[in-house]
């Protein structure tokens, strides 16, 4: 077994940037843990490092949590009473505010403007609020608890997806005790009869996408050969790939949209993309999904995702890259589909239920670019992002359909200094320099890969080093990546029971008011309240 160091350290030299060849895997469950380097590789006692308050490993903790956030909320004057049939939640990955001030600004720059004054659409919806995003053992979180949070309703520890804090990293025992395992609204949706999704652009299997559906002490256990890696038997610790085609609710999506074809197969069959699958069990999973779903459809490429008939066929999965989509950037434009034309499907086909749907979709590459301290391709995501939003409200009808914006968890990336007005939001702040006179940029993230520093350590001019969209902003801190942040994020909502959505609230809380909105799960509903 190679020494925990060597893992780390192998680890660190692959997450070093964009590599061309497309989007490269930034998490390293090691260090989100914080598990030290003389700890045991695959030890589940992660309580010694990081403090799980007792009272809230319980997940009726966090729905008594919810109650009371809710309770405040319906004190507030009542502006409606509809409920919403539809809800989509759309959810940046990795999108501080920061990003978001940053994103408006570049679209206003785009389009020739300043920058600084224009909006981004959801910016523009009536209701506006802050979620509280840290998790039981972390005042930083990652994207699998945050997930769990905002999906579920209950927040747990870190690296956890669908299971409560009561379970350690990698302690699969732990996340199959029925007490420590939790439902979302996903779920709570196909129970009251309504179409569900999932949307991604990074992988039906990472952890945003899978807090809909899974419920693992592992992020990273995304098919069995990934268990196995982590030093756990795959069969009889279930994969994410397999419980999504598999188990309740996934089985039941009537759409899956993102990438990752390779979780689905196994290594001796090449994928639509040229790429070998990655399972070590021999299992084909697409086509165990195709038998269930006798009219199913399977799609890996816009062609073929925009000649769907929508109204002809059951229910659809589209994987459309080996692992990770690619950044909208780099995509070739006429194989890879946009957010907003995954968006635009998933509506047309939930839409075609009666009873109405839940649908989660997800700018999951936001997160990338801004680990990459590449802000270029961050804020050009959260520009793709925000034409999705802007298309879900024109072809929804507000009166009915819910839409709600937030992010699981910032990055620590600050607009720095005190640059003029329309200042190139990717470029140097010509009006400030550092005590050795040399400018610096506007946009800085804390830590990062480069410095920009001379032999003697001392920041060079950066003229010609930033500025475009695949230029590396500097950072502070060396470190292989850019990290997370724990400042709150933004909540953003249009539509019926939109009004719920402000104030500072509970991450764990969103899911409670969106089921509220749409009369949906075991909690308080809209419905109780009207005749």
């Amino acid at each position: 077994m190679l020494a925990p160091q060597l893992l780390m350290l192998l680890g660190a030299l692959a997450l070093s940037g964009v590599v061309r060849g497309g989007v490269q895997e930034v998490h390293n469950v090691y260090e989100l843990s914080g598990l030290a380097a003389h700890k045991e590789r695959f030890s589940t006692d992660v309580a010694k490092d990081k403090y799980t308050p007792p009272e809230e490993m319980d997940p009726q903790f966090w729905y008594d949590l919810a109650n009371e956030e809710i309770n405040k909320r319906l004190a507030l004057p009542q502006l409606d009473q509809l409920k919403a049939k539809n809800v989509i939640m759309f959810l940046g990955d990795g999108m501080p505010l920061t990003t978001v001030t940053a994103a408006r600004i570049l679209k206003g720059q785009r389009q020739g403007k300043t920058g600084e004054e224009s909006s981004l659409s959801f910016e523009k919806f009536p209701h506006t609020g802050l979620s509280r995003t840290y998790c039981s053992n972390a005042q930083v979180p990652d994207s699998a608890c945050t997930a769990t949070a905002y999906l579920c309703g209950v927040k747990t520890n870190i690296i956890n997806i669908g299971v409560s804090a009561a379970v350690n990293f990698n302690n699969c025992t732990a996340s199959q005790d029925p007490s420590n395992r939790l439902t979302s609204i996903a779920e709570w949706a196909q129970n009251a009869g309504k179409a569900t999704g999932i949307v991604t652009t990074t992988t039906l299997t990472h952890a945003s996408p899978s807090g809909a559906y899974a419920k693992t002490a592992n992020r990273m256990w995304e098919c069995d050969t990934d268990v196995t890696s982590y030093g756990v038997d795959a069969s009889t610790c279930i994969d994410m790939a397999t419980q999504l085609v598999t188990q309740t609710p996934g089985k039941n999506f009537d759409i899956m949209f993102g990438g990752g074809m390779g979780k689905f197969l196994p290594k001796t069959i090449k994928d639509s993309h040229g790429k070998a699958g990655e399972r070590s069990d021999g299992v084909n999973l697409l086509s165990k999904w195709q038998s269930q779903h006798a009219g199913g459809v399977l799609v890996t490429n816009r062609k073929q995702l925009l000649s769907v008939n929508v109204s002809a066929v059951g229910n659809i999965i589209g994987l459309f890259q080996s692992q990770l989509m690619k950044f909208h950037m780099d995509a070739d434009a006429t194989y890879q589909p946009t957010l907003s034309e995954l968006t635009e499907v998933t509506i047309k086909k939930l839409s075609k239920n009666e009873n109405g749907y839940f649908a989660f979709i997800e700018g999951g590459l936001i997160d990338y670019g801004n680990h990459y301290t590449q802000a270029g391709y961050a804020l050009d995501e959260a520009l793709e992002f925000e034409k999705a939003i802007q298309l879900a409200r024109d072809i929804t009808d507000i009166e009915d359909t819910l839409i709600v914006v937030t992010a699981d968890h910032g990055h620590a990336v600050s607009i720095a200094g005190y640059p003029g007005r329309g200042t190139n939001i990717l470029g140097i702040n010509q009006h400030d320099t550092d005590l050795n006179g040399v400018q610096y940029s506007v946009l800085n993230y804390a830590a990062g890969p480069n410095q920009y520093l001379d032999e003697n350590g001392q920041r060079i001019p950066l003229d010609g080093l930033v500025g475009d969209d695949d230029s590396i902003t500097p950072s502070y801190i060396p470190k292989d990546q850019g990290v997370h942040s724990g400042e709150d994020v933004g909540i953003w909502a249009s539509g019926p029971q939109s009004y719920l959505f402000t104030g500072v609230m509970q991450q764990s809380t969103i899911p409670h008011l969106m089921a509220y909105a749409s009369c949906i799960g075991s909690g308080q509903k809209i419905c109780d309240n009207t005749t």
